[in-house]
């Protein structure tokens, strides 16, 4: 039986757009503004590992209170004004649970920011389970941690789960736990490392035909 665990960010809901704008804009020149900080170097990571990880590379110039407010205050703005969530989404859950296909989310998001987006769009009890790397002691992605949790958790080998991600360090993360991984190229990451992907996909529509196709293998 295979499953499949989606990402949220980038995925289910088209949020990275703002989220870029945001760090680039407000947060990063606030955090550390004597650096000129690459954003792929934190995509895919939790929000409170961005910090460490500012903190530990540059130095930063705002508290961890601070910062985690800023986020907070963002992510509320961005779930509930701005972001869509993926065009075709709720058919392609409801096939995949036709099909008696599992499914999870599977987020760096805290278990708040998550539940916004299923209250906005209409996903609560859509999927099988919802998993955010908050409920592990564990590294966050790149590290193959939050992924082999959520296949456990699913009750399916990692190799025959399919991640759907977007972002350099959760493709290298599913990649890592052993996944067959489809990378979803959306503009907000530019031209990152994609290479550990089985597959990239470029529109909702393709996205939908490789899912459903790779959940049919046995």
């Amino acid at each position: 039986m295979t499953a499949v665990l989606f990402d949220m960010d980038g995925v289910l809901v088209n949020s990275e757009d703002y989220w870029v704008d945001f760090e680039r804009e407000e947060l990063f020149p606030a955090a550390v503004p004597d650096e000129d900080v690459d954003l792929a170097e934190t995509s895919g990571m939790n929000f409170r590992e961005i910090y460490d990880y500012l903190e530990a590379e540059y130095g930063t110039a705002i508290s961890r209170e601070e910062f985690i407010q800023r986020f907070n205050a963002a992510a509320e703005e961005i779930y509930t004004e701005r972001a869509e969530a993926l065009d075709g989404l709720h058919d392609l859950l409801a096939e995949l649970d036709d099909r008696g296909v599992p499914t999870a989310l599977v987020s760096s998001s805290p278990h708040d920011w998550i539940g916004m987006v299923l209250e906005e769009f209409d996903l609560e009890g859509s999927f099988d389970r919802v998993i955010s790397a908050d409920d592990i002691d564990a590294a966050s992605k790149p590290a193959p941690d939050v992924f082999e949790y959520a296949a456990d958790e699913i009750g399916v080998p990692a190799e025959e789960c399919v991640v759907v991600e977007d972002s350099a360090n959760g493709i290298e993360a599913a990649a890592r736990a052993g996944t067959i991984v489809i990378a979803y190229r959306i503009a907000a990451h530019g031209d990152i490392d994609r290479s550990p992907a089985d597959e990239i996909v470029d529109s909702p529509a393709e996205l939908r035909e490789r899912v459903l196709a790779l959940a049919e293998r046995e």
